[in-house]
């Protein structure tokens, strides 16, 4: 009950490697990117950054959802292996730093020259010129909203997902019967709650990633982008609970936990699945010609395989492989899903952001590549050095001895 994680000379140097390599392509596609004339060589170098910030942020929020939901219903099951979403948590600030520095690079420096004057590839209403559509919209995208609005939702992220870490670890210093920390973690859960709906659930996709096509808008693109991080928030939580049981730990992890953790997959694969068909079909019966071009450009012409490809990923697969019982507890199909849902959804991530200001002209070549290893890097040394700080088994949790004879 009081394991506790080392970081292992394969993982660190493993992790140490990634970032490495991300960095080594980050300078390389400085020198080579934006010391071009190619207006579309510039906005790739900062689309590659935009993308991977975007995705690993929302999907380490993903993780703080998951324990403020399991602390609200009062959930035993998640307790087992509670520690690796609390790392993942706290590791907000990380990419929100980095997130926002990207952000505010790109919205208030980045300027390409054009015949129309200098203008912002990437967020178009930074510079709206004399375009009524972007003008009438000023109210919401504006330099001003988009920086306050920003500093705020990931600065509260990053608050309670280290606040869910801290309260955590007091509970092992305290009493088993003390109860104060249980109910201030469902208390602050609530509050995290009511931010989450107000940034994440609404207006952080919007801005971040809808206004690149500023033209066009979707009621249900929040909904949409929070589907495809919940679900890769749950794969890399499997693939770490399944890398720690590999490595000797966890050992009051069993089967049934990696089931829960498999069904969540596949219930979400299916829910982000429907949001993105009913966005789909409701613009599409709809036929108006400001709502169909955003999804034209991405199902014709050179993003079609992409596109039905993350279709084929994202929802095919979890039908064929994770429908059945015994997939869902057996570690090599659970990971073998896992790895694929964090690729195709950093695919949908991609193609949500890429085409608008790249048209036809995107890339997924040496420099996409080089600076996903680098946040994957990231990703793994924060979380592996959170984990080593505290015992793996929340100890004095009211509820571990449920989660202990847990069958699902």
């Amino acid at each position: 009950m009081n394991e506790r994680f080392s970081i292992s000379p394969k993982l660190k140097t493993l992790s140490l490697s990634l970032i490495g390599i991300g960095l080594l392509t980050l300078i390389i596609g400085g020198i080579v990117l934006l010391g071009s004339s190619d207006i579309h060589a510039k906005t790739r170098f900062w689309e590659a950054l935009l993308h991977n910030s975007i995705f690993f942020l929302l999907i380490s929020v993903a993780s703080a959802f998951i324990l403020a939901a399991s602390s609200l219903a009062q959930g035993g099951w998640l307790v087992a292996y509670r520690r690796i979403p609390e790392a993942i948590g706290a590791n907000v600030w990380i990419f929100g730093l980095i997130a926002t520095v990207i952000m505010f690079l790109i919205a208030f420096t980045f300027r390409v020259h054009t015949p129309e004057g200098d203008i912002n590839p990437i967020y178009r209403w930074m510079t709206p010129g004399h375009d009524e559509i972007l003008l009438g919209k000023r109210g919401f995208l504006n330099p001003y909203f988009f920086s306050i609005f920003t500093i705020c939702a990931i600065g509260a992220w990053s608050f309670f997902g280290l606040k869910f870490r801290r309260l955590s670890a007091s509970q092992d210093q305290a009493a088993k019967t003390a109860t104060k920390n249980y109910w201030n973690t469902i208390f602050f859960s609530g509050l995290f709650m009511l931010v989450y709906a107000l940034t994440q659930m609404s207006a952080a996709p919007w801005m971040w990633i809808m206004s690149i096509d500023a033209h066009w808008f979707s009621t249900m693109f929040s909904w949409y982008v929070w589907a495809s991080a919940f679900v890769t928030g749950m794969a890399f939580i499997l693939m770490w609970v399944v890398y720690l049981k590999n490595q000797g730990y966890l050992a009051i992890v069993n089967k049934e936990h990696i089931h829960d953790l498999g069904k969540l997959m596949f219930a979400f694969s299916i829910f982000y699945t429907y949001v993105w068909f009913a966005q789909y079909m409701l613009i599409w019966y709809g036929n108006i010609p400001e709502e169909t071009t955003y999804f034209k450009v991405r199902m014709e012409g050179p993003y079609t395989l992409m596109w039905f490809g993350v279709f084929v990923i994202c929802f095919v697969m979890p039908i064929l492989i994770l429908m059945s019982r015994p997939s869902k507890r057996n570690y090599f199909t659970a990971i073998f899903m896992a790895m694929f849902l964090i690729f195709g959804h950093w695919l949908d991530f991609f193609q949500m952001i890429y085409p608008g200001p790249m048209g036809a002209k995107w890339a997924l070549s040496w420099y996409e590549i080089g600076i996903v290893c680098g946040f994957i890097g990231i990703h793994i040394y924060s979380v592996a050095t959170s984990l080593t700080k505290y015992p793996l088994v929340p100890k004095n949790h009211p509820f571990l001895k449920e989660s202990i004879l847990h069958v699902s």
